[in-house]
């Protein structure tokens, strides 16, 4: 018990000397019925370009780092969100499945060395290659697994900022998976349970934090602060705090407020603290109607698409609903997306 203790205690003490990073949440609630819902939260220091994208099956893709890079062909269609129109940050695809990559400070990729031949995918297209090609967590898993390619990271385009994101995926079955990359090495924690994930430290330094907390009334105390390490704390508190209910509506409600509770408030600086981000964009993906609902900070409502009303056929078109100053949008909005050439993903 007193290893634990001191375990704990390290952990703690390493997460609030921790310079503040860019900021995300993800959090997945199971319910009754097969009723699996995944939200995440996008905080960022400065304004990010966010826009929606419905991509059909068989579009041919490129890792985009070179003569080296994987090239695959989409079996599933998906909508996502970019960043900037050069990457996949967050999305569900036709069968459920969502990605969602947050930043990770601690991040460490292996050295890409085309020159003897291996192959590599641009980190901006990570999820999305996810999305395009596996139904479940544990195919992504048992391909991702035998590292047949490099995750090739750069610096984020007009910034000294180098990217350093680790990956989530959860199913429609409940299944989760958390993919970093701690010194040059691939670690992947596989585990249903493994519903909530924030920023620094690790993952496995995240699960020491929150067993200390379980031991506490979550009624009766809570960390309250913005930094990573208790909002992954409070993500699991409400996350199975709240109703688990059959009602749609309701369940995606109470989601929507666990990680609205999970959120940065719009605007808040700190002279102590300048890289601490503000919520800037929120999602909700319900895995089993196939519906991924969609709300900024700066418009005043959430909207939603309804994947089954989009044709992710062979050879149907990429469309785009775009989200550029401030654009309103409510209800379903799955006939407001247009036609659009696919965004080319950020390489090298």
């Amino acid at each position: 018990m007193k290893k634990i203790k001191l375990l704990v205690l390290s952990v703690l003490c390493f997460s609030l000397s921790t310079p503040k990073s860019e900021a995300c949440t993800r959090v997945v609630y199971k319910g009754p019925e097969n009723l699996v819902i995944t939200a995440r939260s996008m905080d960022w220091k400065d304004e990010i370009s966010a826009n929606l994208w419905a991509f059909p099956r068989n579009l041919k893709r490129s890792g985009n780092v070179g003569p080296t890079s994987i090239e695959w062909t989409s079996k599933y269609g998906s909508v996502i969100t970019s960043a900037w129109d050069i990457a996949t940050t967050d999305g569900i695809n036709e069968k459920g499945l969502v990605a969602n990559v947050l930043w990770l400070v601690e991040s460490q990729y292996p050295k890409f060395n085309p020159s003897t031949g291996e192959k590599g995918l641009t980190i901006s297209a990570w999820a999305q290659y996810v999305l395009d090609n596996f139904a479940t967590v544990q195919e992504a898993v048992d391909v991702l697994s035998k590292e047949e390619f490099a995750i090739v990271s750069d610096y984020i385009p007009g910034t000294d900022k180098f990217t350093t994101l680790h990956l989530s995926i959860s199913d429609a079955t409940g299944d989760n998976a958390i993919f970093e990359y701690i010194n040059g090495k691939l670690v992947i924690h596989h585990n249903p349970s493994y519903t909530v994930m924030t920023n620094s430290p690790t993952f496995n330094q995240q699960l020491a934090i929150n067993g200390y907390w379980e031991g506490i009334p979550g009624t009766m105390s809570l960390p309250g602060t913005n930094r990573a390490a208790d909002r992954f704390v409070r993500a699991s508190y409400y996350i199975d705090a709240i109703p688990q209910t059959t009602n749609t509506r309701e369940a995606i409600a109470s989601v929507f407020s666990v990680i609205r509770n999970c959120s940065v408030p719009f605007g808040i600086s700190s002279p102590t603290e300048p890289n601490i981000s503000s919520t800037r964009w929120r999602s909700v993906s319900d895995q089993k109607n196939l519906t991924y609902f969609f709300e900024t900070v700066l418009t005043p409502n959430t909207f939603w698409v309804d994947l089954k009303k989009l044709d992710f056929s062979s050879g149907a078109s990429v469309k785009k609903l775009d989200l550029s100053n401030n654009k309103t949008y409510d209800g379903e909005v799955s006939k407001k997306f247009i036609n659009a050439k696919a965004f080319t993903f950020l390489g090298i």
